[in-house]
């Protein structure tokens, strides 16, 4: 393992002692913190970032998610504070739907997508965080190092503004996304897979009145484009463009741009040429597939895109997330329990989790090929077909399901919990067939 010594000019330092060291206060770091803090563990939590204002593009919430957010007493706060229901996924094509799954089928109060806006998530799961006992949130401190004794990892070096902090902690749990900085000084291999041949350019428009309802796929004759609703009174759109096309478009500078945007979006031109001004009001998101190499080693654990990467396709990212942090949270508390925390007794989350995440990365790939494939009668014709299956019969209810709350379905350890609601007393934790 590397990354575990330091360089430069010394820093005053403090110890500070922990069962659990969280690296990445995201909807996965904050979810298991809180599990945690509910069944009586300690816990640190290391968060680079000092304020949740920056731009998220990840926001909506499928029913499995919302369902671990419900078990935790969090979701209706943070609906409070602003968000949209949506119905379903459409696949459009010059105004006329290919395929349609629509949520409405599913068993209420789960039966639909949820927009929300990821600071609102993550501002409920730090306040409710803050109401226990024995958590510590660094702010504005980035994992400088990993602490190493025999081989297992005894904790992080987190650098903070001015001053270092050595936290002590008998796991270290790495939920610090895609390019994680935990996995990296760990010396473990992102895993990065080109499976995808786009990238996503993001941005939003204000739209009040123009609301869908849906998350849609507008397939285009230039580039196909995802649009749905973000509150407050907004659509957010996000323009798929061939894998690393983006500069040569940007240099042909805003205006070709929202031309281009405006000519695939002819019924929201209106809302682009008001919105839109400038390059910066534009995110491009590099789209890849990743699994890392390892997930565990003696004393650590990668969660969330910090160990597995996806593309928006499907919304499947929070969701995802959540239940690695669900399923983890029982392994955990047992393992302190046990007083072992070899990588051996991580393998029921990796036994639980590894196969719901291949079957996601093999199902958004075939979503990129069916959405964004080419056109023409055959494959129109094919997907009707599919969208009549999915509509009407019982196994296009089941795909929905399974798209919806995963496969197998997960729920919070509920019975584990020593302090703070319980919304659930049948919470299981464990994955659901």
């Amino acid at each position: 393992m590397n990354g575990t010594t330091e360089t430069g000019a010394p820093q005053p330092a403090d110890d500070l002692h922990t069962d659990i060291c969280v690296v990445g206060g995201g909807p996965a770091g904050l979810a298991l913190a809180l599990m945690l803090l509910r069944s009586g563990v300690r816990v640190t939590v290391l968060e680079k970032s000092t304020r949740f204002e920056r731009a998220f593009r990840g926001e909506i919430l499928q029913p499995g998610g919302q369902r671990i957010l419900d078990d935790l007493g969090v979701l209706t706060t943070a609906r409070n504070a602003g968000a949209r229901e949506l119905d379903g996924f459409q696949l459009v094509d010059r105004n006329r739907v290919l395929l349609d799954i629509d949520y409405r089928r599913l068993p209420a109060p789960y039966d639909h997508l949820l927009a929300m806006p990821q600071r609102h998530l993550l501002d409920t799961l730090l306040a409710a965080c803050r109401k226990l006992p024995s958590f510590h949130y660094l702010d504005g401190h980035r994992v400088g190092a990993l602490l190493e004794e025999d081989g297992q990892v005894t904790g992080a070096v987190a650098h903070g503004p001015g001053r270092r902090r050595r936290v002590h902690a008998r796991v270290v749990v790495g939920a610090d996304g895609r390019f994680s900085k935990t996995r990296a000084l760990a010396g473990i291999g992102a895993g990065r897979v080109e499976a995808f041949g786009h990238d996503v350019l993001w941005f939003k428009v204000d739209a009040p009145d123009r609301q869908t309802r849906y998350v849609r796929i507008h397939r285009t004759a230039g580039n196909p484009v995802l649009v749905h609703d973000s509150h407050p009174g907004k659509l957010q759109i996000g323009w798929t463009l061939p894998h690393k096309s983006w500069p040569e478009l940007a240099a042909r500078g805003i205006d070709e741009v929202k031309r281009e945007l405006t000519t695939a979006l002819p019924q929201f031109a209106d809302l682009i040429e008001s919105s839109v001004g400038s390059l910066s009001d534009l995110s491009l998101l590099d789209v890849f597939a990743a699994k890392a190499d390892e997930w565990t080693r003696d004393g650590l654990v990668l969660i969330g895109d910090s160990a597995h990467t996806h593309s928006p396709l499907g919304a499947q990212g929070i969701n995802l997330a959540l239940q690695d942090a669900a399923v983890l949270h029982p392994v955990l508390v047992e393992s302190l329990r046990a007083g072992s925390l070899q990588r051996e007794r991580f393998t029921p989350f990796l036994n639980a989790r590894m196969p719901a995440v291949d079957a996601v990365m093999k199902m958004q790939q075939m979503q990129a090929k069916g959405m964004f494939g080419a056109g023409g009668p055959v494959a129109d014709l094919l997907r009707s077909g599919i969208a009549r299956l999915i509509r009407r019969s019982p196994l296009g209810a089941k795909i929905t399901h399974r798209v919806a709350f995963g496969h197998p379905s997960v729920d919070v350890r509920t019975d584990l919990f020593t302090t703070g609601p319980t919304v659930r007393a049948d919470g299981t934790g464990s994955a659901k067939g």
